[in-house]
């Protein structure tokens, strides 16, 4: 049984190779991109060219997820273990190019308790936590903005 099913959605500047490119960059400081990766939980188990296996987590909530990104429109993330999340668990992250030059993207969190602490964390995000998970997904696109306006304008004054 389910105990959430969240579907957040936003646009941004970032193209998805760029949001992918920061979905996945799992070395140190991760936590400034995803506030919900504390780098202490931080180890990856393994990564190729396009999936990884890494376990993170923050404030006692940890879980090991399996990233596929071989589909460039595309990223699952699939828990494979978890101190609370079971069954189903895990994100996907669907990104649709717009004429305008953003990215339309929506991720679809599901979050299925493996025992009855996990059985309430997940009532709770459904209900009053789904802004949370709203605030940290806000937070994530506009640091990987700030990253990739970054790094234009280092690679504009190194090209000057």
């Amino acid at each position: 049984m389910k105990e959430a099913e969240i579907h957040l959605h936003q646009t941004t500047t970032s193209t998805p190779e760029q949001y992918v490119a920061g979905l996945t960059d799992f070395g140190p400081g991760r936590s400034k991109l995803f506030g919900n990766s504390a780098d202490e939980y931080l180890k990856v188990h393994q990564r190729g060219l396009s999936e990884a296996d890494v376990t993170e987590g923050s404030g006692g909530i940890w879980e090991r997820l399996h990233y596929d990104w071989t589909d460039p429109n595309r990223v699952v993330l699939t828990t494979t273990d978890s101190n609370v999340w079971g069954g189903a668990s895990g994100h996907t992250y669907t990104f649709t190019r717009q004429p305008n030059g953003t990215t339309d993207i929506d991720v679809i969190v599901v979050r299925e308790g493996k025992d009855l602490k996990g059985r309430v964390l997940g009532l709770l995000l459904g209900t009053i936590g789904r802004r949370v998970l709203e605030k940290a997904f806000e937070n994530s696109v506009k640091a990987i903005e700030a990253r990739n306006s970054t790094a234009r304008a280092a690679r504009a004054a190194g090209a000057s």
